[in-house]
């Protein structure tokens, strides 16, 4: 990949405040290891300086999730998420050091600010900030996300991050970048959540007017595409299953499928050892042959310890949290995975490399082999969700799993005024609804014409004032 083009501007950080909001779920959300009813969401604020004195501001934002950067069983929910805030304001201190670099040379100049933590936790931060630094270089230039990376105005290189997409043609792969106007939401079935009324326990039902049951969640969002989390218990996962494919059966359009193991299986043998038994079972018939991968099966150290090739022959396998450095995806490839999920919290630059190698791959292969898919990390209205389903429509992904409307009911806690601006800014992608902006899903899509706009998908930002600062962490 040539290096970045000489129209890239230059720009520094020359300001960086950090807030934090908490975010309540109206529903608990289990997926591996966690129950998750509550955590806070952090809020990045950055001011930039161009070369030429232009001077703008940009933000991010991302749901600070326990247990899922760092699972470590030493540590609890709030020490990981404590762990998250402390990245952020190591990350913050590094990007304002006054340097003019490209939007993609801060990337590069602060990934190995941060050590002492896991990979995943350690790019936190980097991630959030990237993102801050590219809605405000959209903003300097007049010019959406979508203009800046088809352009490569973020400077974007592969010499040091990623030297084994040597010889690629940037400037061809990114201009060829074309986000849809829409995209599928592929909705997650949580480990504990009810698949039908019925499942519902006396007096846990919610009335805030939204679904509850997967049931009711396809009767209200017309959904035909699903992510199925299993635990680990292959018997209580096939029984889980079968209920689950009991209420999609009766959805008469195609369906598609991905089940994500959340490192909840001992060995690929045992993953494996599941989906015989998946295709053994008859009520699961059509959820099989619907299944287009299977996402994460073994704890992300194991990952690269044992190959997944006779799992891989049945579907493609894909890492999501074993891709924790720049090399993972191409390590993984070697053991048999041919995907690999993109998530904003893993850093924006990390998904457009690895976009380009399926590219690579693909095309030296004359196959459509290597793919990325679009997760979730409970993403919330707002600048979270909107971010990350901007890049993953500008990857030209047709689906994203979409999980955050549904465990937190429209804004959160946010106020009335902030989510008001934001459905006046993308009156596609909001709705107001018993009172409440919530995100807008019709026929099981999410429309994203208003994302591209001058700044990385945000006609509004959040109000940080009466924000909390973000806790020191440690």
């Amino acid at each position: 990949m040539r290096e970045s083009p000489a129209t890239a501007p230059r720009l520094s950080v020359t300001a960086v405040a950090l807030y934090e909001r908490p975010v309540r779920l109206r529903i608990p959300f289990r997926f591996g290891i966690i129950t998750l009813t509550e955590t806070a969401q952090a809020y990045v604020r950055i001011r930039i300086r161009l070369e030429d004195g232009r001077t703008a501001e940009g933000m991010a934002a991302e749901l600070m999730v326990p247990k899922w950067f760092d699972k470590d069983p030493a540590l609890s929910g709030p020490d990981t998420v404590d762990q998250l805030r402390a990245v952020l304001r190591r990350a913050g201190a590094a990007y304002a050091d006054g340097v003019a670099r490209t939007a993609y040379g801060h990337s590069l100049a602060h990934r190995d600010a941060v050590t002492g933590v896991p990979p995943l936790a350690a790019g936190f931060g980097a991630a959030q900030l990237d993102k801050a630094v590219l809605d405000a270089l959209g903003r300097a230039l007049g010019l959406s996300a979508a203009d800046l990376v088809r352009r490569n105005l973020v400077g974007l290189t592969t010499a040091e991050a990623a030297p084994d997409l040597a010889g690629f043609d940037p400037p061809a792969f990114l201009a060829g970048l074309a986000p849809a106007p829409a995209i599928a939401a592929r909705h997650t079935v949580g480990l504990v959540d009810p698949v039908t009324a019925a499942e519902i326990p006396p007096g846990g039902r919610v009335d805030d007017g939204l679904p509850h049951s997967l049931e009711e969640v396809v009767a209200a969002y017309g959904h035909r595409h699903f992510k199925v989390k299993v635990s680990g218990d292959a018997a209580a996962d096939l029984d889980r299953l079968a209920r689950i494919a009991a209420v999609l059966d009766r959805i008469p359009d195609p369906i598609l499928v991905t089940l994500d193991g959340n490192e909840q299986y001992a060995t690929a043998e045992d993953i494996l050892e599941l989906w015989r038994r998946i295709g053994e079972t008859p009520r699961l018939a059509r959820f099989a042959a619907a299944t287009a991968f299977i996402e994460q099966p073994v704890a992300r150290a194991r990952t690269f310890a044992e190959p997944v090739h006779a799992l891989a022959a049945h579907r493609p396998v894909i890492i999501d949290e074993a891709d924790g450095t720049p090399d993972a995806f191409v390590r993984a490839l070697a053991l048999g995975y041919t995907g690999v999920s993109s998530k904003a919290c893993k850093g924006l630059y990390k998904s457009l490399l690895n976009a380009a190698r399926c590219a690579l791959w693909n095309a030296e292969e004359g196959t459509r082999r290597h793919f990325q898919s679009a997760e979730d990390l409970t993403t919330q209205a707002g600048l979270g969700v909107q971010q990350d389903l901007a890049l993953v429509a500008l990857l030209g992904l047709t689906h994203v799993e979409r999980n955050g409307h549904h465990y937190v009911d429209g804004f959160g806690t946010a106020p009335q005024a902030e989510a008001d601006a934001f459905l006046a800014a993308h009156p596609d992608l909001y709705e107001r609804r018993n009172g409440r902006v919530r995100l807008r899903i019709a026929d099981g899509r999410i429309a994203l014409g208003s994302l591209w706009g001058p700044g990385f998908a945000a006609g509004a930002h959040p109000q940080t004032e009466g924000m909390a600062p973000l806790a020191p962490g440690r």
